[in-house]
C-alpha cells in the first residue's frame, strides 16, 4: 500500500464501497457488472489472493487458477525480498532501518489483504517503534483494517489504544485525525451523538481524506446532527457553519433537507429526505441504521411541529407535511406508544393535544426519589452499624 496521497481515498476502502454495492440489493444487474470488473482489477493490481478466494467462493467472482497461481507466485517473491531486506538491516544497518524494513512488510501483508499476518507484523513493528507519532500511525494502519473488514472490536481496541498512546504526548494533526475515525466508529454503532460531536470538532481541521472525501464527511455530519443536537445547536454550529455551507451544495438534497427542517417548511422536508433515503441505504457504514434513521429523523421533525401547539386539527398537521390524515394518525400513534412523542390524539374531534412533560416537576419528582433512595441506604447502614 503506497503512502497517502492528499484527497485520495484509501484504494482498500474504495474497494470495500464496491464490495458492499455488490451485495446490495437496491444495485442495477449493469451497475453490478462494472463494479465486478473494478473489484477484479484492484485485486488483481494487489495481489489480494485470499479476498480472491473468498469473492469466488461467494460467487462474486469467477474461478480463473492462472491468474490466482501467479498472484501468489508475486506474494512468495515479494515475501522473500522483504524477509532479505529485513535479514540485511538487522546484521548490517541501524535500529531505524530495521524498523522500515518490518514496516514494509507490514504494509504488503495489509496491500495484499492478509489480515492476520498484517496485524501480528504490525505488532512486531510496533516493538521496534519508539516514537509516539509513528506508533499512531500504526494504529491508523490497523483501524483502515478494522473498517475494510468492519472488525468493530478491533477498531474500538484500536481507538483507546490512540488515546492511551496520546497521553504520552502526539501532536494535534494526529488528534484530530483520530477523532474523525472514532466519529465514524461512533456512527457506526449507531451512536451518533458523540458522533456529531466528534465530526463537528473536526470540521476545520479535516485532513483524512482516506476514509472519505470532505463532502461525505459533511454528509455524515449534518445526518447526525440533525438527529442529536437541539434546535439552537443546529443553527450555531450546523446552518451557519461556513465550511458546511461551503460544500452542502455538492451533496444531493441535502441543503433542501437541513434548511426545510430548520425553516419548519414540512412539505419540501419531506421531498429532500425521500431523495436523501437512498445515500443512506447505499452508503456502507449507515445502511445496518437505515430503520432506525429513519425513525429517529420523523420524531424530530414531528416533535418539532408540535411544540409550537398546545392543541392542533390533524388536518392542518397532514397538509403541512403533503401527506394524508390517516398517514399521521398512524405514525404519530406509533411514535407515541413508543414514548417518542408527548401527545394525544383525539380521534372524535380530529385534533391533536400536546402534554409535554414539566421539566420542573421531572427534577422536583427524581429529587424526591433519590432523597428516598439515599434514606433507605442510611437506614441499612446504620442496622450494620449497630451490630
Amino acid at each position: 500500500m503506497e503512502s497517502q496521497e492528499e484527497g485520495k481515498q484509501q484504494a482498500h476502502l474504495a474497494l470495500a464501497n464496491k464490495l458492499f454495492l455488490l451485495s446490495h440489493p437496491d444495485v442495477d444487474d449493469i451497475e453490478k457488472v462494472r463494479l465486478r470488473d473494478e473489484v477484479l482489477d484492484a485485486v488483481k493490481s494487489d495481489d489480494m489472493a485470499s479476498l480472491y478466494e473468498s469473492l469466488v467462493a461467494g460467487s462474486v467472482l469467477e474461478m480463473d487458477t492462472e491468474l490466482l497461481d501467479s498472484m501468489r507466485g508475486r506474494i512468495a517473491d515479494e515475501m522473500k525480498k522483504l524477509d532479505e531486506k529485513i535479514a540485511d538491516a538487522e546484521e548490517n544497518l541501524g535500529e531505524s532501518e530495521v524498523r522500515e524494513a518490518h514496516l514494509a512488510k507490514s504494509l504488503h501483508y495489509i496491500q495484499i489483504g492478509d489480515k492476520e499476518k498484517a496485524l501480528e507484523q504490525l505488532k512486531i513493528t510496533e516493538g521496534k517503534t519508539v516514537a509516539v507519532g509513528q506508533k499512531m500511525d500504526l494504529v491508523f494502519y490497523t483501524l483502515q483494517l478494522g473498517f475494510f473488514y468492519l472488525d468493530f472490536d478491533l477498531i474500538s481496541k484500536s481507538i483507546d489504544k490512540a488515546k492511551n498512546l496520546f497521553e504520552e504526548g502526539g501532536d494535534w494533526e494526529r488528534k484530530n485525525r483520530l477523532k474523525v475515525y472514532e466519529g465514524l466508529y461512533c456512527m457506526s454503532t449507531r451512536n451518533f451523538k458523540r458522533a456529531a460531536n466528534l465530526f463537528l470538532d473536526s470540521i476545520s481541521t479535516f485532513t483524512t481524506y482516506e476514509l472519505f472525501p470532505y463532502d461525505t464527511f459533511i454528509f455524515y455530519t449534518v445526518l447526525a446532527s440533525i438527529i442529536s443536537l437541539d434546535r439552537v445547536s443546529v443553527k450555531k454550529k450546523v446552518v451557519d457553519a461556513p465550511e458546511i455551507l461551503a460544500v452542502i451544495g455538492k451533496v444531493p438534497h441535502l441543503s433542501e433537507f437541513l434548511n426545510s427542517l430548520y425553516n419548519c417548511q414540512y412539505n419540501s422536508f419531506f421531498s429532500a429526505f425521500s431523495g436523501l433515503t437512498e445515500q443512506i441505504k447505499l452508503d456502507r457504514y449507515l445502511h445496518p441504521h437505515f430503520r432506525f434513521y429513519m425513525r429517529e429523523i420523523r420524531a424530530v421533525v414531528y416533535s418539532q411541529f408540535l411544540e409550537s401547539y398546545k392543541s392542533v386539527k390533524m388536518e392542518a398537521m397532514a397538509t403541512a407535511f403533503g401527506v394524508t390524515v390517516d398517514f399521521i394518525d398512524q405514525e404519530l400513534s406509533r411514535f407515541i406508544a413508543a414514548g417518542k412523542l408527548h401527545c394525544k390524539i383525539d380521534k372524535v374531534a380530529g385534533v391533536l393535544e400536546t402534554n409535554r412533560p414539566d421539566a420542573k416537576n421531572a427534577l422536583y419528582q427524581a429529587t424526591i426519589k433519590q432523597g428516598d433512595f439515599l434514606l433507605n441506604r442510611i437506614q441499612k447502614l446504620s442496622r450494620v452499624i449497630d451490630l
